[in-house]
Parts: structure tokens; C-alpha cells; sequence
């Protein structure tokens, strides 16, 4: 009811503000017995900590991990109870932020939490802060684990397509692109040339004092076919909502998304075909659904493309107004991505996975596992 959950069979409440003494999470719905490796947990939240170069912020928080509960010490296996996961603050600034105690950061959410609640954690933007993905990310890489055991083929894969004025969708083909790749650039775009166009771009910003914007194109392969539920809960829509949840980013498109309404319903249309493999797997000769229809997955890739604003914290001074009825001027200080991009690649894989294992934990609790989509040609009784 409060907002601070997400999903319903794989449900995670993230907790914490961003100079509070810890963020974390807890993982409700696991099934037990797993064997989770907490490890790959922490080189999740590393690929999405600060201070990794000098195109994020300079905090410097080394976000280890600590399980709480839920996890069989012996063992290391789940226990089917709650996991609580929790990353100690341990580099906060404070003093940066006194001067905006009183004072609302323009395209920030400081006025609209003291509107809601009449009362706002000012210190680096409470629960506003991006410091609340840590929570998300930490689960996200245990839903991933769960999706990876069940389903070897999947693979979650996000990056940096855009940096303002810069497109590197031509330039990058999706079938070639690893985390590997993604991640060999602090920038987090996986082709060398416009990756080092983008770092130019972001350092001059930050220079200036200013930030820049821009897309993450998000891909999953091997997606079985069935997951989702059809009306309200549509997997593009969690899809969506899950996106729209994150700090900054302000547009998803699923498949074609927008660019569709060029094109008429025939040359829209995915055709499909059995493939002829042993077993027989469906398939599209195209892919503008973006792997999903009728809120479905259909076992096709899933295609999404995230738009993020520019960072809301630049270093110039901008008109603004105080909580007591004043215009003033501010000039922000504090410590901050000038790019949100490179550190939002690893938050949106979090986020895809968390959706996609709470569809499966969904699917498997409503008909079983395996499901008719996974059985290859699908023989529906007639008559």
C-alpha cells in the first residue's frame, strides 16, 4: 500500500535513505533449498556502485553485502523465509545538503515529499536518492540466480545506446553484446567508437557543470513462451512499471514502441513458424512485439529502450523556492552522477529479472512446471 513493494509471488521491499546508516532488502517468496551464492550477489552491486570512475559520482561506498536472514548459515541455502539483505552507508556528506533543508531542488523531489508527507529526509534525497537501487540490484541478482537454475538459455543483457545527441543504436548489433563488452567501457556502451564519443560528451558536461541524458536498450533471450498474465498484470506492463519506477527515467518502449505507428498492421505483424528443431519451438520471422503479445511472453527476445533524463543536480546556479514562501536562488553542491546512465545498466537488468521471476513463480503456482509452452507444438483438444 505504501509503495515500497514490488512484485506479488517474488515480492522485494527495499529500505533505507541515502545518508541513513544502511539500505537493503527483503526477499519474500524464495523457494527454499536454493543454493545462492552470495558472491555473485556482491559483483552485481559492484557493476553498480559509485566512484567507479570519473563519469559517476566520487562517493565512495564499497556496498557489501550481508545477509540477514533467511539464508541457512551451514549450507548457504534458502530457507523459504524472508531474506533480508543489507549495505552499510559508510560515505555520506551530509553538510553538503544543509543549505537545501529548507530550500527545493528544481526537478527534484523534495517539494513533492514535503507535499505528501510534510516531511522529507533532505540529506541527499532520502529514499528519492539512487542510493535506494542498491536494495533492487541486490535482489534482482538473487532473482536471477532462481531464473538462470530453471532456465540455462536466459540471458539478461543491458546498455548504453545513447548519451544525448549520441546514437549508437546503428552501430551496435544486440546478437554480439555481452555484459563483458558492456562493462569493458566505463560508459557501459558496448561499441569502442561511440562509447569513447560518449565519454567526451559526459566529461564536458560534468566540466560545465552541468548533465546529460539519454536510452538503455534492455534484451532478454531465452524468455520461455507463457509468462505474464493477461489483462492488468501483462508482462509488459510490469515490465513497464518496473522501468518506470526507477530514478530518472521518464519513457520505456516495448518492441517497436513508438515507431510502430509508422507502419501499417501488415508490415507490423510478426509472422510466425515452427522452427523444425527437435523439440519444435514456435518462432517470428520478426520481432516488433518485443517478445510479448497479449501481455505474454511469446518466446521471442524480450526488446525494451529506457529514456532517463538529464541528471537533476547540475552545478549552476538556477531559480528555485523555499518551504517558507520565498523564490531564492540556489547553486547546488554534493557529490553527483553527471550521467546516470553507466550505473543504470546493472539496476535495469535487477529490475527485468525480479519481473520475470516473479512471472515464473506466478506461471509455475497457476499450472505447473513445466507448462504447456514448453512442450513444443501445443495440441489443443477440439470440439
Amino acid at each position: 500500500m505504501a509503495g515500497n513493494t514490488f512484485g506479488s509471488a517474488f515480492s522485494v521491499t527495499t529500505f533505507g535513505e541515502s545518508h541513513g546508516p544502511a539500505v537493503g532488502c527483503v526477499i519474500d517468496g524464495c523457494p527454499p533449498a536454493f543454493a545462492l551464492d552470495l558472491a555473485a550477489v556482491q559483483s552485481f552491486l559492484a557493476r553498480r556502485r559509485p566512484g567507479q570512475s570519473n563519469l559517476v559520482t566520487p562517493r565512495d561506498e564499497a556496498d557489501l553485502v550481508e545477509a540477514l536472514s533467511g539464508i541457512d548459515r551451514e549450507s548457504g541455502r534458502t530457507l523459504g523465509t524472508p531474506i533480508c539483505l543489507l549495505v552499510r552507508n559508510q560515505d555520506q556528506r551530509s553538510s553538503s545538503y544543509a543549505d537545501f533543508k529548507h530550500v527545493y531542488r528544481p526537478s527534484h523531489a523534495d517539494f513533492a515529499y514535503d507535499a505528501k508527507y510534510g516531511i522529507r529526509a533532505w540529506e541527499g534525497g532520502g529514499r528519492a536518492s539512487a542510493r535506494e537501487t542498491v536494495g533492487r540490484v541486490a535482489a534482482g541478482a538473487v532473482a536471477e540466480q532462481l531464473l538462470a537454475a530453471r532456465f540455462p538459455a536466459l540471458r539478461i543483457r543491458a546498455w548504453v545506446e545513447r548519451v544525448h545527441a549520441i546514437d549508437a543504436r546503428s552501430a551496435i548489433d544486440p546478437a554480439t553484446v555481452t555484459r563483458a563488452l558492456v562493462d569493458a567501457h566505463p560508459t557501459r556502451c558496448p561499441d569502442p567508437a561511440m562509447a569513447a564519443r560518449m565519454e567526451v560528451a559526459i566529461l564536458d558536461a560534468k566540466k560545465r557543470g552541468d548533465s546529460l541524458g539519454g536510452y538503455v536498450r534492455l534484451m532478454v533471450d531465452g524468455v520461455p513462451p507463457g509468462l505474464g498474465q493477461p489483462v492488468f498484470d501483462k508482462l509488459d506492463a510490469l515490465l513497464a512499471q518496473a522501468f518506470m519506477s526507477l530514478p530518472a527515467c521518464k519513457g520505456v518502449e516495448i518492441g517497436s514502441g513508438f515507431a510502430g505507428v509508422e507502419r501499417t498492421g501488415l508490415e507490423h505483424n510478426d509472422p510466425f513458424a515452427w522452427d523444425g528443431a527437435t523439440p519444435q519451438t514456435m518462432t517470428t520471422s520478426s520481432n516488433r512485439s518485443g517478445g510479448v503479445q497479449g501481455g505474454i511472453s511469446n518466446g521471442m527476445a524480450i526488446d525494451a529502450r529506457l529514456a532517463f533524463k538529464p541528471t537533476a543536480t547540475v552545478l549552476k546556479p538556477q531559480a528555485s523556492a523555499d518551504d517558507a514562501g520565498h523564490n531564492v536562488e540556489l547553486q547546488a553542491k554534493g557529490r553527483h552522477d553527471p550521467c546516470v546512465l553507466p550505473r543504470a545498466v546493472p539496476i535495469v537488468e535487477a529490475m527485468a529479472a525480479l519481473v520475470l521471476c516473479d512471472c515464473w513463480l506466478r506461471q509455475r503456482a497457476q499450472v505447473g512446471d513445466p507448462w504447456p509452452g514448453l512442450n513444443g507444438p501445443i495440441n489443443v483438444p477440439r470440439g
